[in-house]
């Protein structure tokens, strides 16, 4: 497997970036029509963090990080480093000290669709990470791949420069010329849920809120009472 080290692509601006890690997944998901959303299968290794950062993304051999090694030379302020195999991997390709070289060039945290080990210590040195698999089991160096290229995770392509943002509820990826359209709708889409919310708290039901009441009459949903249910039943 050959491959190619891409340097110096374009990135979303980081304004935007760093506007975009005000909202939730969900919420920017919602935003863009729900879509961008990687698979529910790659979980944090942490509870209550949440990152937004510019993609660098890795294509790798299974089992083989060497392409990881290169990749730490294109990282820099503000991006997330990314990571696919060219087949299912869950073998540890990524630990403590590729996180300990990665924050000392400022990079927010790590997305892979493979494995990763040494969670203790990445949690204890603050750095989040995402990952399909946890697994000791160590890999080798030994063959090319593939740097700040266009890649594929559960079906969403993710470019070099692309916004990715993760916290508990998973990952999403914003191409990176939508970042701030993205950012003003998910503005607008948490302003319009706090107008609910705070409807919610003053006792207005959903059913009402949103006109669902005639969405339940259009569908054929009737109300009985339980003695009608009871004899309709019998």
């Amino acid at each position: 497997m050959s491959g190619v080290i891409v340097t110096g692509p374009p990135k979303a601006d980081l304004p935007d970036v760093d506007a975009l890690a005000g909202f939730g997944v969900a919420t920017v998901g919602e935003a863009m029509g729900r879509t961008g959303l990687l698979s529910p299968a790659i979980r944090p290794i942490q509870q209550g963090v949440r990152v937004a950062g510019t993609a660098v993304t890795v294509l790798s051999w299974p089992g083989d990080n060497l392409m990881i090694h290169a990749a730490v030379e294109q990282c820099g302020e503000g991006d997330v480093l990314v990571v696919t195999t060219t087949s299912p991997s869950t073998d540890g390709m990524f630990g403590e000290l590729f996180a300990t070289a990665l924050q000392r060039r400022g990079v927010r945290g790590l997305i892979t669709n493979a494995g990763l080990r040494d969670t203790q210590e990445l949690r204890d040195m603050d750095f989040p990470a995402w990952s399909r698999a946890v697994s000791a089991q160590g890999t080798v160096k030994a063959t090319g791949g593939s740097v700040n290229v266009p890649i594929a995770i559960d079906g969403q392509v993710i470019r070099p420069g692309d916004v990715i943002l993760a916290d508990d509820d998973g990952v999403v990826v914003v191409p990176r010329e939508r970042a701030r359209a993205t950012a003003e709708a998910s503005q607008a889409r948490e302003a319009k849920e706090a107008r609910s919310r705070a409807a919610f708290l003053e006792g207005e039901l959903g059913l009402d809120r949103y006109g669902l009441r005639d969405t339940l009459k259009r569908l054929g949903v009737t109300y009985r009472t339980y003695d009608e249910y009871r004899g309709e039943s019998s």
